[in-house]
């Protein structure tokens, strides 16, 4: 018998959550641990070395465990130099609600930026001189392109971002602001173009939502999330697949509802509309994490932040691969080329969530940290993510990650 609509909207409601993306990452990790994957093998007796390397990362760089929370923000402060401070003491915003719209502003554009860019990309950066690649790079980029108003359609006020900049935004504007060309190639520069387009048409065709305080913005999230005091994280997420989920390629649809970053498994089961159907919504979490301390800033308290889940990226499924918590069955995968749905990919990312979940708390156990004082957002960006790059710039010339990831520019 087939399910009711109301049955199916609410599996749909289920898979667009945090929840869903820990509870099928686990669900696949026990089918590895059974060794029912198809592509890797999981060694949990490997996990106590991996959080030996992860904790002597946290050691190296927090060793008073102050670590800050894993956002887009750290990138603003490469090298040393808080980029976001320096605008946000000369900007002439009236009061708290306009910073932290600006704040939006950047934060998702900037995100939604930041898939892979490849080996070889570079930004070479004019107020301190420095180049930078890969996260650093795209994230100086992305601020120097919100600095100069190339987002906003108000010269009086440039640091904003307006749903008609970005409907109009090119692939070729895109290109020369950030250094892109065939000696500097960056990869899916035409994806990461459409999808700041498909931003502003979403923005656009929502002004009850996005333009409460003035014309249609990213930013007029804030207003929505702000309603309330207190806020928990998976409630911004919630907020964020909700309003900003349309902007995903079409991919996978259920009910008539884009899934975003949610793929096919034949072993991640449901008793509903969503058997076969593993979500992730990296991005999306990503855009979640740098989305608290503009609302901190602006005054809300955010609770439930390890409500979120670990993000299965390459620096940390590469982690747990240069670790040999997982290894591939066939070891000739590593050099092929792998399409983001494709099974393995699928495996690896899955793994990598529920890995995360389980290594967060022998980290903590070895550095004598309680979970409020350690959070998963914390061990992301002090341990995993950090130990996930140092490996891989150990391990192989260009630094990059242990399986080669084909990317549109809108998932890795």
């Amino acid at each position: 018998m087939a399910a009711s609509p109301d049955a199916d909207a609410q599996a749909v409601q289920y898979l667009l959550s945090a929840a869903a993306v820990r509870e099928r990452a686990q669900g696949l990790l026990g089918a590895g641990l059974e060794e029912k994957l198809s592509h890797f093998a999981v060694d949990l007796d490997r996990l106590d070395a991996c959080a030996d390397a992860v904790v002597a990362t946290i050691g190296a760089n927090y060793s008073d465990l102050e670590v800050p929370f894993h956002a887009r923000w750290r990138h603003f402060s490469a090298s040393g130099v808080d980029r976001w401070e320096a605008v946000a003491a000369a900007a002439p915003w009236p009061d708290a609600a306009a910073m932290a719209r600006a704040a939006f502003d950047l934060a998702i554009v900037s995100v939604l930026l930041d898939a892979g860019a490849g080996p070889a990309w570079r930004y070479h950066e004019g107020r301190t001189g420095e180049t930078f690649a890969r996260s650093e790079g795209l994230a100086i980029a992305s601020f120097d392109l919100f600095v100069s108003g190339a987002f906003s359609n108000d010269p009086a006020d440039p640091f904003r971002v307006d749903a008609g900049a970005l409907i109009a935004l090119t692939p070729e504007e895109l290109a020369e602001g950030f250094q892109a060309g065939p000696d500097n190639p960056l990869v899916g520069l035409d994806g990461r173009a459409a999808l700041l387009n498909r931003l502003g048409e979403v923005v656009a065709a929502d002004p009850e939502i996005f333009g409460q305080a003035d014309e249609p913005r990213p930013g007029g999230l804030f207003g929505l999330l702000s309603e309330q005091s207190e806020i928990g994280a998976p409630a911004i997420l919630d907020a964020v697949l909700q309003h900003l989920g349309p902007i995903w390629p079409g991919r996978i649809t259920l009910g008539g509802v884009n899934l975003g970053d949610t793929w096919r498994h034949p072993l991640a089961r449901a008793d509903d509309a969503t058997d076969g159907l593993v979500s992730f919504h990296k991005l999306s979490q990503w855009l979640t994490y740098s989305l608290v301390e503009p609302l901190q800033w602006a005054g809300l308290t955010i609770i439930d932040i390890d409500g979120l889940t670990g993000l299965p990226e390459y620096r940390n499924g590469g982690l747990f691969l240069d670790t040999d918590v997982l290894r591939l069955k066939n070891p000739d995968e590593a050099e092929r080329l792998h399409a983001v749905d494709s099974m393995l990919v699928v495996e690896w990312r899955a793994l990598t969530v529920a890995l995360l979940d389980t290594i967060a708390p022998l980290i903590r156990q070895k550095l004598g940290a309680a979970g409020e004082m350690l959070t998963l957002a914390q061990i992301l960006e002090g341990g995993t993510w950090a130990t996930g790059r140092r490996l891989a710039r150990e391990r192989r010339p260009d630094g990059g990650p242990p399986l080669k990831v084909v990317s549109d520019g809108t998932v890795f």
